[in-house]
């Protein structure tokens, strides 16, 4: 094994919040990379393998956040990464 193959690998730690946790009933999940990824993608690879997640992941506006911090769908995820995914909060 290569020192890039090595690399290309990895872990990423998924939180869920809200009613998306809820309605998945998972709270977390360690998904594994084969390659960088966008947020985009993971949601789409996500729901192809648990297709009842589906209309939560990709039918409905999602927030996420890397790291603590505030992305968008398009923002590529690495190995180590902390990927929180939750649905707009309003306040009243």
């Amino acid at each position: 094994m290569t020192g890039s193959e090595i690399n290309s690998t990895g872990k990423v730690t998924l939180l869920f919040f809200g009613q998306l946790k809820e309605r998945l009933n998972c709270d977390s999940l360690v998904y594994t990379l084969t390659e960088p990824a966008t947020i985009e993608a993971i949601k789409l690879d996500l729901a192809s393998q648990q297709p009842n997640w589906q209309p939560w992941l990709c039918e409905r506006e999602l927030l996420a956040a890397l790291n603590q911090t505030m992305v968008g769908n398009d923002t590529v995820v690495n190995s180590g990464d902390e990927l929180a995914l939750f649905p707009p909060v309003t306040g009243g």
